[in-house]
């Protein structure tokens, strides 16, 4: 799958420290996933959020590469730098959005990898992409959001249209494309988790509404 096995991640470390280098430079070939979702008006915005969280996390990075080696050193450094401002602040506040993204395109991935699907319409990925957005990102939209969200299911992109998409338009079988789906997340789910769980130990995570 060309374009999620662009760059790979680097397997999760035992002691679940995430490099931030690696991960940042892995993570930037991603945003382009949601331009294969259609409907410009939902997930431009989406993919413009998750490029400018890694930017602004990368410029926290490039400040100094030694004392924020590892994502758990961002948010260890920046929860002593901000004091009662953080988390919501700085690269924390980054992550934090950017991993919600990511557990949005994981969750569909995983839904379409695993034969989830409409059984009267099974090449839309509907209740694929409503499962990702309940579980990632739905409690975390206001009313306006969440109501755009849900429409735009409704113009999403055919199963086998998002899968051409993915292999950057060479014809593919489907079991196929799904191996590469499959190997993607076996990489990238640990990674996913463990920022996840880190956030919670930190008590870092938000609650509020964008």
């Amino acid at each position: 799958m060309a374009l999620l096995l662009e760059h790979e991640f680097q397997p999760l470390p035992a002691d679940k420290q995430i490099e931030t280098l690696p991960f940042l430079e892995a993570v930037a070939h991603l945003p382009p996933f949601f331009d294969c979702l259609g409907t410009p008006i939902v997930y431009s915005p989406v993919k413009a959020d998750l490029a400018g969280n890694i930017k602004k996390i990368r410029a926290v990075y490039d400040s100094n590469p030694t004392k924020f080696k590892t994502l758990q050193n961002i948010l260890e450094v920046e929860k002593e730098m901000h004091g009662a401002a953080w988390p919501k602040t700085g690269a924390t506040l980054a992550l934090m959005w950017l991993k919600r993204g990511l557990k949005f395109m994981l969750v569909l991935l995983q839904s379409i990898s695993d034969g989830e699907r409409d059984e009267e319409h099974p090449n839309l990925i509907r209740v694929n992409a409503l499962k990702a957005y309940e579980i990632a990102l739905k409690k975390y939209h206001g009313w306006m959001l969440q109501k755009l969200f849900t429409g735009s299911v409704y113009a999403l992109p055919y199963k086998s249209d998002l899968l051409k998409a993915l292999e950057k338009g060479k014809e593919v079988k489907e079991e196929e494309s799904i191996a590469k789906i499959h190997q993607f997340l076996s990489r990238v789910t640990p990674i996913l988790d463990a920022i996840y769980e880190m956030y919670t130990k930190m008590n870092a995570e938000l609650s509020y509404k964008a």
